[in-house]
């Protein structure tokens, strides 16, 4: 929901998204603190991430943006699993090159994609999860926000967010989620 806010706010602000790979299979292997569906999703997580490290590897970060944009619509809006068939479609979608696939079952880029991984979280700490934006040289869990704001309402959103991440020992505002996600 975040990179969808974020999109919109591009077309309203003059800000330039980064995309960039951070890993829940990561952040939370080893943890035995989670709820039994959540640990077993875990597994799954990897190969996707390992596909978008290979993408930026071979043809640089700017393709995860596209591809994130994807492989979501398939996962979050359609209901998909990112299995092997989905990956590719996705993949041959933004014109890269299907074989990328591969990388979902080989530990190859798990390096890079630690290194990826610690480059956004190490902003922010371990004790948080996605998404994570980075402004104006701070870093935030979030903004959880759903449905995504469209137009002024999202550039709003981020005014607000850069008025945060200049107040000095800013850190958090939270609440408990009352609904699902809402893709639109």
């Amino acid at each position: 929901m975040t990179s969808r806010w974020m999109l919109e706010v591009e077309r309203v602000r003059p800000v330039e998204t980064q995309f960039h790979v951070m890993s829940l299979s990561l952040l939370n292997d080893g943890r035995d603190d989670l709820d039994e569906w959540y640990a077993a999703q875990i597994p799954k997580w990897w190969g996707p991430v390992r596909v978008c490290i290979a993408a930026a590897e071979a043809h640089g970060e700017e393709v995860l943006r596209d591809l994130y944009t994807a492989l979501g619509t398939r996962h979050h809006v359609q209901g998909r699993e990112l299995d092997h068939d989905t990956i590719v479609e996705a993949l041959e979608e933004v014109g890269l090159p299907a074989d990328l696939v591969d990388a979902m079952d080989s530990t190859a880029y798990d390096e890079a994609l630690s290194k990826s991984h610690h480059a956004g979280m190490d902003q922010v700490g371990m004790d948080v999860g996605t998404p994570v934006i980075s402004t104006e040289g701070v870093a935030f869990f979030g903004p959880v926000v759903t449905p995504a704001p469209k137009g002024e309402a999202a550039g709003r959103l981020w005014d607000g967010v850069v008025l945060v991440a200049g107040t000095d020992g800013f850190f958090e505002l939270k609440r408990t989620r009352d609904r699902d996600p809402i893709f639109d």
